[in-house]
């Protein structure tokens, strides 16, 4: 009795056996292919589990999509370019391109502010020679626009009746003082008193007036003298013509001391401050650097250049400088904030609306980041976002590397723009048409460009008239994109064998 029951719990053990194997192989034989690649490979880190039909979704563990379709493992340094809009070009290639990095380190700014300027005549050592009476001009001492005058040389001579009566009444009543009586020596003296004054008014030297009084004839021509040492930088005086009160004849002016006037740009006006030192160059003596002191920043802006005025004054011994010349202007800035995190200038990439530099982020591999810069000074700019210190970014090359990699298209990606600009090949047979929803069925074989197993799924046709003349059952070849995630259009077909 005990030896049968033995026997029958070891059969039914071997039994139970060999429902369990045969099971587990009728299992195995009904996995997908794909259910037995998604087992993670030897020797490779897995990452994680991506959809398969490319929608942004990933998995630590495997699964399966709504079409169950197994999700496919990524492993290390197999990440796809797109996932992260990084660019991948070839040692050999990048050697080719000359490709040069730098890495982003700390260090101290040159905080100058460079501008443009020009010479100009110091507006308080300009000087208008002009009559205060009627006359004509007699004869011209002083004929030529630039001709260097000095303080006191002789101008040119004029004739006014009034100039000469004025000097008569003063002579007559000069010589009728002495011996007169009390009541006409007060009448001559008031009399000469208002010519003398008329006369002085009217810039008559002091060395004619005494003459004058000394019993001198009156002169019928006056001679007007230059009030300054300089330059003629005007002259409307022509020998023989009639002038009225206050018609400028003359303009002369001192240029031993010169102004600059500096146009600095907007963002940099507010590290310039009146009293400092500026240096300046310009083209006619490039070997030489003039100094000045900033002495007014202009309150108000040109709204054109969006640059504020900066005065400038110095010396001009030998009258180097004149005026209207260009000057290259250096102004020195105020204090830096010390070391801050810098690139060359050569890393940025600015298209006008953003400026963007290429990351090295492995061998033959760049990433491109957008940036947010700050001071600058000839070579370096202050990045405050986009890089991180200790990176390296590509300073010789990077626009190349634009134009071997279609660089625009990864900074695209930068922006998730709402359709793909990548096409997929495939080829298969068209299962069936649904007109009223505007699809196709096709059962596609695999697409290595996105790593699909063959199968059977729905596409949107771009053009309804793609497949007008293409009946179910058809072998086609066809393109496609994905316009948004899990909407795959077709942009093209054709029948295969045509």
């Amino acid at each position: 009795m005990s030896n049968t029951r033995n026997a029958i719990v070891a059969l039914a053990l071997v039994v139970i056996a060999m429902g369990v194997g045969y099971w587990l192989g009728g299992a195995r034989k009904g996995e997908p292919a794909a259910s037995q690649a998604a087992t993670p490979a030897a020797g490779k880190t897995l990452l994680y589990y991506r959809n398969p039909m490319g929608l942004p979704d990933t998995s630590p563990v495997p699964k399966k999509d709504p079409m169950g379709m197994d999700y496919i493992p990524v492993y290390a340094g197999e990440e796809p370019a797109a996932a992260d809009s990084g660019i991948r070009i070839s040692p050999e290639r990048v050697q080719k391109l000359g490709v040069k990095t730098e890495v982003v380190a700390r260090r101290a700014l040159d905080r100058a502010v460079r501008a443009s300027g020009r010479v100009e005549v110091d507006e308080r050592r300009t000087f208008a020679v002009a009559p205060k009476f009627e006359g004509w001009v007699e004869r011209l001492h002083v004929n030529a626009t630039g001709q260097p005058v000095g303080r006191g040389q002789p101008l040119f001579e004029v004739y006014a009746p009034e100039l000469v009566s004025a000097q008569r009444e003063y002579a007559i009543a000069a010589k009728s003082l002495p011996g007169a009586s009390t009541e006409t020596q007060a009448a001559m003296r008031q009399l000469a008193d208002a010519a003398l004054v008329r006369l002085r008014n009217w810039d008559i030297s002091d060395e004619q007036l005494k003459a004058l009084a000394a019993g001198g004839e009156p002169r019928r021509t006056l001679t007007f003298r230059s009030p300054v040492a300089g330059v003629v930088t005007e002259k409307k005086a022509v020998q023989g013509m009639r002038f009225g009160p206050g018609e400028s004849l003359y303009q002369i002016a001192d240029l031993s001391s010169v102004w600059v006037m500096a146009d600095v740009a907007e963002q940099d006006i507010g590290r310039v401050s009146t009293g400092a030192r500026a240096k300046l160059r310009v083209d006619a003596y490039p070997e030489r650097a003039f100094e000045g002191t900033i002495a007014y920043i202009y309150p108000t802006m040109n709204a054109q250049t969006r640059t504020i005025p900066v005065r400038i004054e110095l010396a001009n011994p030998g009258g180097l400088l004149k005026p209207a010349m260009y000057a290259q202007v250096e102004l020195p800035g105020a204090s830096a904030r010390g070391a801050v995190p810098v690139l060359p200038l050569s890393a940025v990439i600015d298209s006008g609306t953003r400026q963007v530099a290429l990351v090295e982020t492995g061998e033959g591999r760049f990433e491109p980041r957008q940036l947010k810069l700050g001071a600058r000074d000839e070579s370096y700019v202050e990045v405050l976002n986009g890089v991180n210190e200790g990176e390296r970014v590509v300073t010789a090359g990077n626009f190349l590397i634009d134009s071997e990699s279609n660089l625009k298209a990864a900074l695209g990606g930068m922006e998730k723009p709402k359709s793909a600009s990548v096409g997929h090949h495939a080829e298969g047979t068209l299962d069936s048409v649904d007109a009223a929803a505007g699809t196709v069925m096709i059962m596609h074989q695999p697409v290595a460009s996105l790593k699909w197993p063959a199968m059977t799924m729905e596409f949107v046709p771009a053009n309804a008239a793609l497949f007008a003349d293409i009946k179910p059952g058809t072998a086609i070849a066809f393109e496609f994109v994905e316009r948004k995630p899990g909407e795959w259009v077709i942009t093209k077909v054709e029948k295969k064998g045509n």
